[in-house]
């Protein structure tokens, strides 16, 4: 659940986490249960610790055109009571256990986490599994989180970065499901049910799509297990929702509130994970706004002009569309120098490309940092879940340096003349009108 935040492991696993190597030498085994589900795994003993991520194929793009926020609400009662657990035994067991079993919806992907020592691996495996096959949704922890939820919707309404990421979102994706709110409304919160969470449950939680990953001290034939004891018994296809594919259209958009300063939010069309060029658009888009204290904005929006105290870009691949966006926050009186200055920076860019002593900084940051997504269990097994959504190969960590080392000058000028030539087209501004 998007506002709720998985603390169950304690002081002991804390320190376990800790003296966990900085790096070192990863074996990724394919393992395949002996039901027939796949996932990735690295062994390792060096801390008795497990770590478990997975993702179905779905997320808030599934939700019912009536309904958003169903998957979100879903993600935060599937810990809340599950099979002869009521909400407040199955949070006790895990609390004495150690455990940590967390959800979270993306935009096409429904997520889960599982953390524990190894010595209780069998109880967190069985109480995982009531979890994704057999949640409660008992009426108590549904009003519960469902109150919860509605007061963040109504937070959100009061902050100008929310209100900006809603107006960028409704007016890139409108009438597509990724310009639904992912946590839904305060309206189509108070009309979901029970019943409704099961659908979605049903149709979402399957076989097919589905992408595991395992970290720590546990061998292929123990996650073997694991898979069919908690997986096997799921559907082997979900019922889902087709989802066009689109491009972010572009648009401005002044919104009045009182803020001390002016939200800025832009963006535009980016590339697909998939896409040839991506790889050139991540080191474009590093050298441009995503390096943050070493990048072209940042130097030329903060340091020179002092317009900002931040602003930053980042590439927004997703299964159906792909953008590039950015923020930052200025003076209501200069927001419309910071975006003249921004989309000028993005123009230069697209139009000379990188300097050579530009290109070879962000290489090697960009090599040189990869390391650190590796520097835990948790870590690992995130990266090695988003590498399997992205359909990248069990081979992209020996590869992706590689693939960042081999770019030319000429490959990130022409990634940068295809998507930072329109990289303001759309354009929202949150905050006071001018003096």
């Amino acid at each position: 659940m998007m506002t709720k935040h998985m603390a169950r492991l304690g002081l002991a696993l804390v320190g376990l986490m800790a003296i966990m190597p900085a790096s070192y030498a990863m074996e990724i085994q394919r393992v395949v249960s002996p039901g027939g589900i796949e996932a990735w795994l690295v062994e390792d003993y060096a801390v008795p610790i497990v770590a478990v991520n997975f993702a179905f194929a779905g997320g808030t793009a599934q939700d019912p055109a009536d309904k958003p926020g169903l998957a979100n609400m879903l993600s935060g009662l599937l810990d809340e009571g599950a099979g002869d657990l009521d909400s407040k035994a199955f949070q006790a067991k895990l609390d004495d256990l150690s455990i940590g079993i967390s959800f979270d919806s993306g935009r096409d992907d429904f997520f889960g986490t599982l953390k524990t020592l190894a010595e209780n691996k069998d109880e967190a495996f069985s109480m995982l599994a009531e979890a994704v096959q057999n949640p409660r949704f008992d009426a108590e922890p549904l009003e519960r989180i469902r109150a919860q939820i509605s007061i963040s919707i109504n937070e959100a309404k009061k902050d100008p970065e929310s209100v900006a990421s809603a107006a960028i979102r409704t007016t890139a994706f409108p009438g597509h499901p990724y310009g639904q709110p992912p946590e839904g409304t305060v309206e189509s919160i108070a009309a979901i049910t029970a019943k409704d969470l099961e659908t979605y449950r049903q149709h979402i939680f399957a076989r097919d799509d589905l992408k595991v990953s395992v970290v720590g001290a546990i061998d292929a034939k123990a996650v073997g297990a694991m898979l069919d004891q908690v997986f096997g018994p799921l559907p082997e296809k979900g019922e889902r929702v087709a989802i066009a594919d689109v491009v972010p259209k572009g648009g401005k958009s002044d919104i009045d509130m009182p803020n001390p300063q002016t939200v800025i939010s832009f963006g535009g069309p980016g590339p697909r994970r998939t896409d040839p060029d991506f790889m050139a658009t991540f080191v474009a888009n590093h050298i441009l706004g995503g390096g943050t204290f070493s990048s072209r904005l940042y130097e030329e929006v903060r340091e020179r002009r002092g317009l900002a105290y931040s602003v930053g870009t980042m590439l927004l691949p997703m299964n159906h569309s792909a953008g590039i966006m950015g923020s930052t926050a200025t003076r209501a009186d200069r927001a419309d120098e910071t975006v003249a200055l921004i989309k000028s920076e993005m123009g230069r860019l697209a139009k000379d490309g990188p300097t050579a002593a530009e290109l070879d900084k962000a290489k090697s940051f960009l090599v040189g940092s990869y390391a650190l997504r590796f520097d835990s269990s948790s870590k690992i097994a995130r990266q090695l879940l988003a590498i399997q959504l992205d359909n990248l190969g069990i081979d992209y960590i020996d590869k992706r340096n590689g693939l960042v080392e081999g770019l030319t000058l000429d490959d990130v000028k022409n990634a940068s003349q295809k998507y930072f030539t329109t990289g303001t087209e759309l354009v929202v501004r949150v905050g006071p009108h001018e003096s």
